[in-house]
Formats: C-alpha cells, sequence, structure tokens
C-alpha cells in the first residue's frame, strides 16, 4: 500500500464517506486494459461497453450545430423544455398508443440521472429495492451510494430469466420490500419480458404497495417481440428512458422519465437543486432525434445482423448455450465448460486475443463467474473478426 494512501487514511479529513465504498462498474475497467493495449500498438474489437459505434442521427447533430452557431447557449427550465417534453410524449402515443401528459416527462442527465432522481423521489434510507440477477451493476451500486438496500432476486431459464411476481412477492413476504426495478429489454442478457409477464408483475408489485420502476432504455432495440412500455400498463409505474442506445447518443447524457403526476415536483425540486437543468445543446439534438427514425433503423437492421453472426459464429469455438437475446445489443454466454472465473477469462481473451468482453460476475454474484457477455454494437466486419479471434484463441 502506498504512503500516500497510508497518509490518506490517517487522516480524517481526507477520508472518503462509507457511502461512497461501491465497487467499480467493471466494464469501465475493462476499457481501461483495452485502452492500454491500443496505446502499444494493438487492435481491440470492443465488445464490452454498451455504446453504439453509430454517430447521432444527422438530424440531431445538425439541430446542436444551428443552435451553437445561433449564440448563446443558456440554462433550460429544470423538467426541460417544453417542445422536447411534448414530443417525447408525443412518441408515447406514436409507438405504444399510449396517451402521456407532457406534464409527466421529466428530461433527465441520461439515464443515469433519472436513476439517481427515482431513487431519491421514491424511496428512503434503509428502503429495499428488488432487482433482477443478472442486472446492471448501477442499480445496486448506486441505491447503495444513497442508503438504500438493493435485494437481488435470482432469475430462472424456465421464466426466460424474467422477475416473476411470484418471486417478488416472496421476497417481499421474507422481508419487506419498497421498490422493484426491471428491465426490458435487459441488460446484460438481451431478453424480454411479455406484455403477459411485465402485467403480472406490476400487478404482483402494486398489490403489496411495492413502487415500480421500469428501466426501458434499450426499447426499440427489440428483435423477437415488440417491446411493452409499463407506462401503458399502470399510471403508479416510474418509467425511465435514454436517448443513448436506440438512437446512439451515449454522450450527449440526455434521457426521459414518465412520472406519475403526484411526485413530478418532488423530481423538479430534485432537479433544480441537483443539475439545474439537462445541457441545453443536448435537449435540442434529442428532439431533432426523433425526425432520424430511418437512419436509426437502419443501424437496428446492422445490430440484428451482427446477432446472426455471433450466434452462428460462436459455437464454432465452443461457445454454444446463450441466454435468449430477444433485444438490446448484447449476448450473455456460458463460458462454464471452459472456467470458473469469468474475470480471467475475458481478461486472457483481452490480452491474448484483443477482444475484449465484459465478465459476467460484474452483473450477477449468484452465477456470473461462469458468464460473459458480448455487445455487438459495432460494424458486422469487426462482429466477423471477433468470431475468427476467438474460434482461433479456444481452438
Amino acid at each position: 500500500m502506498s504512503d500516500t494512501i497510508l497518509r490518506a487514511r490517517a487522516n480524517p479529513l481526507l477520508a472518503a464517506s462509507g457511502r461512497s465504498d461501491v465497487p467499480s462498474f467493471m466494464v469501465m475497467d475493462v476499457m481501461a486494459a483495452a485502452a492500454r493495449i491500443e496505446a502499444a500498438g494493438g487492435h481491440v474489437i470492443h465488445m464490452e461497453v454498451g455504446q453504439p459505434a453509430a454517430p447521432a442521427p444527422q438530424t440531431a447533430i445538425k439541430a446542436a450545430q444551428a443552435a451553437l452557431a445561433h449564440g448563446q447557449v443558456e440554462y433550460t427550465a429544470a423538467l426541460g423544455t417544453p417542445s422536447l417534453r411534448a414530443r417525447i410524449a408525443r412518441h408515447y402515443h406514436d409507438t405504444y398508443t399510449c396517451d402521456v401528459d407532457p406534464e409527466q416527462i421529466v428530461v433527465t442527465t441520461g439515464s443515469s440521472g433519472a436513476f439517481i432522481l427515482a431513487f431519491l423521489a421514491l424511496f428512503e434510507p434503509g428502503d429495499r429495492v428488488a432487482i433482477a440477477a443478472p442486472g446492471y451493476p448501477p442499480y445496486r451500486h448506486i441505491l447503495t451510494a444513497l442508503g438504500c438496500e438493493p435485494v437481488l432476486i435470482e432469475t430462472h431459464a424456465e421464466t426466460r430469466h424474467a422477475l416473476t411476481g411470484e418471486a417478488l412477492l416472496a421476497a417481499h413476504r421474507d422481508k419487506p420490500l419498497k421498490g422493484v426495478l426491471v428491465a426490458s429489454p435487459a441488460n446484460p442478457t438481451g431478453t424480454m419480458m411479455s406484455r403477459e409477464a411485465l402485467t403480472d408483475l406490476i400487478a404482483a408489485a402494486e398489490s403489496e404497495g411495492i413502487r415500480f420502476i421500469s428501466d426501458e432504455i434499450y426499447h426499440g432495440l427489440d428483435y423477437a417481440f415488440p417491446a411493452v412500455t409499463a407506462a401503458e400498463l399502470s399510471p403508479n409505474a416510474l418509467v425511465i428512458n435514454s436517448f443513448s442506445k436506440y438512437f446512439c447518443m451515449t454522450g450527449w447524457r440526455v434521457g426521459w422519465m414518465v412520472v406519475p403526476p403526484p411526485l413530478v415536483r418532488a423530481m423538479e425540486r430534485l432537479q433544480q437543486n441537483l443539475s439545474i437543468s439537462v445541457p441545453t445543446l443536448s435537449q435540442i439534438a434529442a428532439e431533432a432525434a426523433f425526425d432520424g427514425a430511418a437512419e436509426m433503423e437502419e443501424i437496428k437492421h446492422g445490430y440484428q445482423e451482427n446477432r446472426r453472426i455471433l450466434t452462428a459464429g460462436l459455437p464454432q469455438a465452443g461457445l454454444t448455450d446463450f441466454l435468449p437475446a430477444d433485444g438490446a445489443f448484447y449476448l450473455y454466454a456460458d463460458v462454464s465448460k471452459f472456467t470458473k472465473d469469468s474475470f480471467a477469462f475475458a481478461k486472457q481473451m483481452l490480452e491474448q486475443a484483443h477482444v475484449a468482453v465484459t465478465p459476467g460476475a460484474d452483473f450477477d454474484p449468484f452465477h456470473g463467474q461462469s458468464f460473459i457477455r458480448f455487445s455487438y454494437a459495432r460494424s458486422s466486419a469487426e462482429m466477423q473478426d471477433a468470431v475468427a479471434r476467438i474460434c482461433k484463441w479456444l481452438a
């Protein structure tokens, strides 16, 4: 341990708070390791991070350029620009035939900002919030940092790795829950919940007064069947979405929530104090992104081709078992025939094959050591190259 760290620990003025002691987001560590290989001249195929390789739609880029050329970029209202909120509400009508009042829309700094606002508005310190395993790691890390208790509920192949009402109520009977968060399409699995499954889960939650949060940031990237929004199924559900995935706008950091009316003012107060408002240029670009749907659909077709390349090619390397890849741009693969340490397996794949993937241990403390996540959000040529490299590496 370095002298600097020892001195910092000895000085209480320099010690970090207990709430900051959350695990790292492992995928970021993989990205850093891949960057070191690239800095040394290596060529890495990036399948670790859930980030589209394609740029934002041209409609979004041109709108931001025009706004920037016009001059001053000021704060907006804390809940977002009225025109963007109205456009998002229209999106629900056009996509789901679901009527949402623009006053229910809260624009956020990506879905990450939405999670923080939602957890602060809905829960008190010590509240227990259920999430599915496997699941997105920052769910539990943010909850922990805010003083809540994440409750991981293991999912199974029999339910297509979706959280069920029965499992939720069993956890609630064991010790009361205050909330539940689910994602469909899900990260890291790519699995989706049917309308019936989502309806049953929401009904089970509401029957016991458990608040329901639906993470829908991969909506639009659905291949097996159309995604269903919780906004259509319950007026009490809180929905989180983002422009990062379908619209390829990760770095723009703009997302949104559909919020039950009684909670809107609480969200507004929190947003006013935590960030004042979402970056203005990002909101302008996001509104224009809806006009780039044709461009985004073409990119989606590319993901479908990448999905085909992996599901057809990886079995040649002995990777034959995947969770149902219904949507998003992830393939969650069982590597138990090769390893019981997915972190070491991913590390070796990166160092020896120069293919970066994310170990399942980041997503699932129950069985994650036997899984890795492939992101197929890059080009089809890269996916073909990745399959060839992995086949050669595992030969």
